[in-house]
Parts: structure tokens; C-alpha cells; sequence
């Protein structure tokens, strides 16, 4: 959600709504503006207004890597958005071109960026598992074509692809 606080628009991040023993209730909020990108902790009266900001959700592909910029596409109008290593965050390691993420605009400007739960990537260098080393669960160390590095069972390949969960970065299945 997004309001209009202070004159300024802010993202709501968390929101919590307290009632203190013999006191009032009230809202604890967490609130990112747009405009500066900081974070603040807000307290909200009960009784308080709010003024909310309408949001637009967008399906995107993630076409190419400009710089240290993420360009991503729009399906439908062919629209392209720059977005910031900032505001994409650890989702950096599950991109791969053509990949389909939900990006979140206020006033046309993009706030946030959801990966799906899961996404299927290359390996890339998977080392060969040791031999009689298979007495329980066991996993190696394999890379992955965006760079990152995850823990996946031994019979797992070079050039095979498998599921990774984007919430954790840990292997799912093989794809």
C-alpha cells in the first residue's frame, strides 16, 4: 500500500496495530518514501486519516543488464524500465533474461520488485561428487549461470537446469 504522508509519497512496508494496556490504540508503521528512498517508523492515532496512493502491478521481463542498472520490458507494450541495483536487492542472483517478475509502480515510478517463488537456472560448474560418498543426503557445492553459488544434490551435472527457491537460494528439483 502507498500513501500520502507529510506531503510526500511512502510505500508501507509493515504495519502493526497496538492497544497498550489502559492506553489508545494505535498503528506502528514502517514507511519507505519514494522520493529520498529512507525508511522511517511511523505512529499513527487510531483516529488519524490517511490519504491512499493507488498502486499499479505490471508482469515484466528482465531483458538485459545495462551497467549496474536491470532493464526489464514490458510483454504487451514493448515499454522499457531501469531499475536500480537498490531497489532489485538479492533478487540480482535469480535473473536470467527473459525471466518474468511483477514490478510495482506510484506515479509511474517502480517501488518494488517480486521474483517468483521459484525459477529454473543452468549449471554451470557442478564438480564431480566422491565416490562412496552417498550414505545420506548429500550435497556439493554448484554454480549457477547468474553467478551464485547453492548446494545441490551429488548426481546434479554441468548444463543440467534446476529449480531454485527464490525466498531461500536453496535447490528445489531438477527442472
Amino acid at each position: 500500500m502507498a500513501i500520502n504522508y507529510n506531503g510526500d509519497i511512502a510505500v508501507v512496508l509493515d504495519m502493526q496495530h497496538r492497544t497498550p494496556g489502559n492506553l489508545r490504540a494505535f498503528v506502528q508503521a514502517t514507511l519507505r518514501s519514494i522520493r529520498t528512498g529512507k525508511s522511517s517508523d511511523v505512529r499513527f492515532s487510531s483516529t488519524e486519516r490517511i490519504e491512499p496512493v493507488p498502486m499499479i502491478t505490471k508482469k515484466m521481463e528482465f531483458s538485459y543488464k545495462d551497467g549496474a542498472d536491470y532493464v526489464f520490458t514490458d510483454p504487451e507494450t514493448y515499454e522499457t524500465v531501469t531499475l536500480t541495483p537498490e531497489l532489485i536487492g538479492e533478487g540480482k542472483n535469480f535473473l536470467v533474461e527473459n525471466g518474468t517478475v511483477t514490478v510495482t509502480f506510484v506515479e509511474e515510478k517502480a517501488v518494488s520488485v517480486e521474483l517468483p517463488p521459484s525459477v529454473a537456472l543452468t549449471v554451470s560448474d557442478a564438480p564431480e561428487g566422491v565416490r562412496g560418498d552417498s550414505s545420506s543426503n548429500v550435497q556439493k557445492p554448484v554454480t549457477l549461470e547468474t553467478g551464485i553459488t547453492v548446494q545441490a544434490p551429488l548426481f546434479i551435472k554441468t548444463g543440467e537446469k534446476i529449480k531454485v527457491d527464490t525466498r531461500t537460494g536453496k535447490y528445489m528439483e531438477r527442472a
